[in-house]
């Protein structure tokens, strides 16, 4: 299972190292991971686990 928000479905994006610029003209390719944390969302009357992306977390307990 791919690491992605398990409320907006965010994941992972691709990029270019900021490091391998200047002079060198070769771009590094890297991959910007997601900021996922474990946060417990309520489903029926149990609440389940799930690995959730920070924006998600600070608009779940904003709403709540």
């Amino acid at each position: 299972m791919a690491r992605s928000c398990a409320l907006c479905g965010k994941t992972s994006m691709g990029g270019f190292n900021s490091q391998s610029s200047g002079m060198n003209k070769v771009r590094a390719h890297r991959r910007y991971a997601v900021n996922l944390h474990p946060f417990k969302i309520p489903q029926g009357k149990t609440l389940v686990t799930a690995q959730v992306c920070t924006r998600c977390v600070r608009t779940q307990r904003k709403s709540a």
